[in-house]
């Protein structure tokens, strides 16, 4: 068979390990990113997904990527995240993230569609706060709720294709984009890992292959998998 993964944000995080666990399970990888992962395995195509003509300059490598491929498993796992709110708000921030976070997605998906079988999958990366929120992540919770309003409507345009699709909503995962958000604080991941079930922070490799089971069980379609250790309900 010739499998094909492509990803967005491969280059850290749980987009990284995702990306080992494909290549592993015999895919062929390729990853979209500013930053260049350092997996050998892994093809690059350097990509800014806050350009405006991205699908252009990357649309015939892509397009090569997937031709014939058994099974395609698009993952879209690049975000960006912001600290914001309305009473400090930002236009060109917040319009910055809407486009990794959602209208990438969007059009990454539109654009490998046709090249698709039977079989393939669309795995959205969201969060735990694409169905909650939290005070100064304006921009970041708005993008994953609408993701989620995405994978929903991808399963109902694909009904019938045999194409299935899922949201993986990770709670806090030890990567780089936590680490920089709280400034490299012990004491605050400390803090947030005493409000999961498990009183630890989850390991990019665990929604890696969270991932990977949505990815290759076709009963998993229009589904919200929230992989978090369980909250603690204060």
């Amino acid at each position: 068979m010739n499998k094909v993964l492509v990803i967005t944000g491969a280059s850290r995080g749980i987009g990284r390990a995702t990306a080992q666990l494909f290549a592993a399970e015999g895919f062929k990888v390729y990853n979209l990113s500013r930053s260049r992962t350092d997996l050998p395995n892994v093809e690059q195509i350097d990509v800014d997904l806050s350009e405006a003509n991205w699908v252009e300059r990357t649309k015939i490598p892509l397009l090569r990527a997937v031709a014939g491929a058994t099974q395609t498993v698009v993952v879209h796992n690049a975000g960006a995240i912001i600290k914001d709110s309305l009473s400090h708000f930002d236009a060109e921030d917040f319009r910055r993230v809407m486009e990794i976070n959602v209208v990438a997605p969007a059009l990454l998906t539109s654009l490998l569609l046709p090249e698709m079988r039977a079989g393939s999958a669309i795995v959205y990366v969201g969060s735990t706060l694409s169905d909650i929120a939290v005070p100064n992540s304006c921009a970041y919770v708005t993008s994953k709720h609408a993701l989620l309003g995405l994978m929903r409507s991808t399963c109902q345009d694909l009904a019938g294709s045999g194409i299935h699709t899922a949201c993986v909503c990770p709670g806090f995962t030890d990567t780089e984009m936590l680490r920089d958000h709280v400034g490299n604080s012990e004491e605050i991941l400390q803090s947030i890992a005493s409000g999961v079930a498990h009183g630890r922070l989850i390991e990019p490799a665990e929604i890696a292959r969270t991932i990977y089971f949505c990815a290759q069980n076709p009963v998993i379609n229009g589904a919200v998998i929230h992989a978090n250790l369980g909250q603690v309900q204060s």
